[in-house]
Parts: C-alpha cells; structure tokens; sequence
C-alpha cells in the first residue's frame, strides 16, 4: 500500500508519461518543466526511512524505474550502471 506521497508521486509519473507520449502530436509542445518540479518537491518530502530503491530512483531521475517500483513491477527494471541498490 503506497503512503500519501508516494501515491502522489505515482499519478505525478503517469502523468509525465502520459505527456512525454502524447507529445509527436502536440502542438505547441507542452512543458515538462512543472512536472519535474512537483516530482522534486515530492522526493523531498519523503521520509529517510523510504524504500532505499525507490530514494535511488527518485534522486537518479530514473523515473520510469521508480514508477515501476511505486506499481509493484520492480522485476521489469533492467539492473543499471550503478549495480544493485539494496
């Protein structure tokens, strides 16, 4: 069960997705810039005792690897350069 922030987190990533996706057929293109904002503003206001994983993902950017994570697909994430996180 995800936590009110993380739950937050989770719609913030969809919607980014979301955009990224839509945006070859959009015109003008939309801003990703305040969505980044509110996923920084988010990750800030995880507690220290969060998923180790998931702080990794959120203060790397790896935002697709934290969105699959926060829906309980962590096994779909491809092991990166930085090696295992826990």
């Amino acid at each position: 069960m995800l936590n009110e922030t993380e739950a937050a987190l989770l719609t913030c990533l969809l919607e980014l997705e979301q955009t990224v996706k839509s945006m070859a057929q959009t015109q003008p293109k939309p801003s990703l810039l305040p969505l980044f904002t509110r996923l920084d503003e988010l990750t800030g206001l995880m507690p220290c005792d969060s998923a180790p994983v998931l702080l990794h993902y959120l203060h790397k950017k790896s935002y697709e690897k934290a969105r699959l994570w926060l829906q309980g697909r962590e096994a779909e994430n491809i092991l990166g350069s930085c090696g295992p996180h826990v």
